[in-house]
């Protein structure tokens, strides 16, 4: 209430002091008491008297000699703008990670479709508990320890995630974050070869993840930025919720602004496992879990940009090179019809959707994934996400 009081004293003091210059009366009374005051007057005071009455004639009824009285006749500065944009929009890309550094929260949904092996390389679940009823049938593969769900063998699986992130920046070249997913998983069907009974439809608490970023360019159409992941294995790994192993994914991200619509995002890293499940045969030197590198690109075009909405449609093209592991392959496999190895194996899948963005903090994606290589990790996947930078 102080700051408005002030101005509006500011803006009347002109008006009150024309008010009582034009006041005769007024005037009057300070003539006489000014000659009462002066009886004897020099020239020089009367050629300055007459220069201040000759000022009088201003309509502001200040004299603009007077730089004390000229102040108030001026308005107060205007109050520096408030940037509340921040200078890069925002990561366009929906599959790729995020390489610009701030405050934010993510929700993001998936539902991916036709995964025939989930357990390659520990990379989604855990080895299938297939192994722990091998001891008679595949002596070999016998594995008791096996953590996954089973002992059904699924010919194929369906799931969806929920996953709920949140990013802090204490600097602009600093962040850390967390993440927590929530998996739905339904089985299609079971391997008649070994006739082991299947398993119910599962949900819950899925692998925990924690990490960091750090930009080693931050500029206003640049960001290249080192991000390290870990996974936690909070997942219920027997009900295929979990990995059952820790594991750590760095990777160096790429923001590049190309023009004012054109931008191209990258990313490039290794999913390492930390542990893991033993591989087939449970003697052998390599464990079921293996090394992934991956890598992406994603360009983006402004297509609109309104007042408060804005449409760009992304494409990214994503793939992973399997460098280790093994994968749950009845009758087909190397391993007595058990398992096969997966190393040199290579995924591609090509991505497209649209990111609306909405206001200065708010932006809403939804994508489609689709499988380009014989092998892969789903046939088909659906994504959207609502995102709140600040």
């Amino acid at each position: 209430m102080v700051k408005p009081v002030v101005v509006v004293l500011v803006l009347l003091l002109p008006i009150a002091m024309v008010a009582q210059g034009n006041n005769p009366m007024q005037r009057k009374n300070q003539s006489a008491t000014a000659d009462s005051a002066q009886p004897a007057v020099s020239a020089e005071e009367n050629e300055a008297a007459s220069a201040r009455a000759s000022n009088s004639d201003d309509p502001s009824g200040m004299a603009a000699s007077d730089p004390q009285q000229a102040n108030t006749n001026q308005s107060p500065p205007a109050p520096a703008p408030i940037e509340t944009r921040r200078k890069i929009p925002g990561s366009m890309v929906g599959y790729i990670d995020n390489p610009i550094v701030e405050n934010q929260i993510r929700v993001r949904f998936d539902a991916a479709f036709e995964d025939q092996f989930p357990d390659r390389s520990e990379f989604f679940y855990a080895k299938c508990a297939c192994y722990r009823g091998l001891q008679t049938a595949i002596p070999p593969a016998f594995d008791p320890n096996a953590p996954g769900p089973g002992p059904g063998v699924p010919t194929a699986i369906n799931y969806q995630q929920l996953m709920i992130n949140v990013e802090y920046s204490p600097h602009r070249r600093f962040s850390a974050f967390a993440e927590v997913p929530i998996r739905w998983l339904q089985a299609q069907g079971f391997q008649p070869i070994p006739p082991f009974p299947g398993f119910s439809n599962q949900s819950g608490l899925s692998d925990v993840t924690a990490g960091f970023k750090y930009a080693a360019v931050a500029s206003e159409g640049t960001y290249l930025t080192f991000q390290l992941k870990s996974y936690f294995p909070s997942g219920d790994a027997s009900r295929g919720l979990g990995t059952n192993h820790y594991s750590v994914e760095p990777s160096l991200l790429l923001y590049h602004a190309l023009s004012e619509r054109w931008t191209v995002e990258g990313q490039i890293g290794d999913w390492h496992p930390i542990g893991g499940s033993a591989g087939v045969p449970i003697s052998g030197s390599e464990g079921f879990a293996g090394d992934v590198f991956f890598y992406g690109i994603g360009p983006s075009y402004k297509l609109y940009q309104g007042n408060h909405i804005g449409l760009v449609p992304v494409v990214e093209l994503f793939g992973w090179h399997v460098l280790s592991g093994f994968q749950t392959q009845p009758v087909t496999g190397t391993t007595d019809g058990a398992a096969s190895e997966v190393s040199g194996m290579d995924i591609v899948n090509l991505k497209a959707g649209v990111r609306t963005n909405i206001g200065f903090h708010s932006s809403v994606y939804v994508g489609f994934g689709q499988a380009l290589t014989h092998d892969d990790w789903y046939k088909h996947l659906i994504r959207a996400e609502y995102r709140y930078s600040f």
